[in-house]
């Protein structure tokens, strides 16, 4: 199978703001971006995406997604839409435990992950016959990409998804291939 993974583009949102699965808008047109990207993509391909529109609005500039809530960013709970500066030691705190902490009424990286990597389950149990297109945020692509590449997750955080450009991973039944990074 081949799989394309998109970041979403640069969304509208200041510097040093956490925005996790706030719907923020997006900071350069998704079409544009698109017509960026096509060149990149297959002539036919299924298309999955995040409900959130910073991924929505690319992926229906690129075709008829279907969207899925399980590959929106991970949920900062009540740190959402607000400075880090703002948060103090907690964010020390994270540091220590970027896989394991989760913000108050959040989820972790852990959660996240797991809810990402039930929806990539699913596709791999039946995939389809065309290449796969997912839209979505760094932190479901790295769980996707860490995984496939069969990295530790601890790793994944340095896979660093670019807004707006596109990376090809091969699944194959012997392996797994990274075809292209950030193109």
């Amino acid at each position: 199978m081949e799989l394309h993974l998109i970041r979403h583009p640069r969304p509208d949102v200041l510097p040093g703001v956490c925005y996790g699965q706030s719907d923020v808008g997006l900071a350069e047109p998704a079409d544009a971006v698109a017509a960026r990207l096509r060149p990149l993509l297959p002539e036919r391909f299924a298309l999955h995406a995040s409900p959130l529109a910073r991924a929505r609005l690319l992926a229906v500039e690129l075709g008829a997604p279907v969207l899925d809530d399980r590959l929106k960013e991970m949920h900062f709970g009540e740190w959402e839409l607000r400075p880090y500066a703002e948060l103090g030691p907690a964010i020390d705190t994270w540091a220590t435990d970027p896989l394991g902490f989760r913000a108050p009424g959040g989820e972790s990286a852990h959660d996240m992950s797991a809810r990402v990597l039930q929806w990539l389950d699913t596709l791999l149990a039946t995939p389809p016959a065309d290449p796969v297109v997912v839209v979505a945020h760094g932190g479901p692509l790295r769980a996707i990409a860490g995984h496939l590449l069969g990295l530790p997750a601890e790793r994944w955080l340095s896979l660093d998804f670019a807004c707006g450009h596109a990376t090809r991973i091969d699944v194959e039944e012997w392996g797994v291939v990274l075809k292209w990074f950030n193109r």
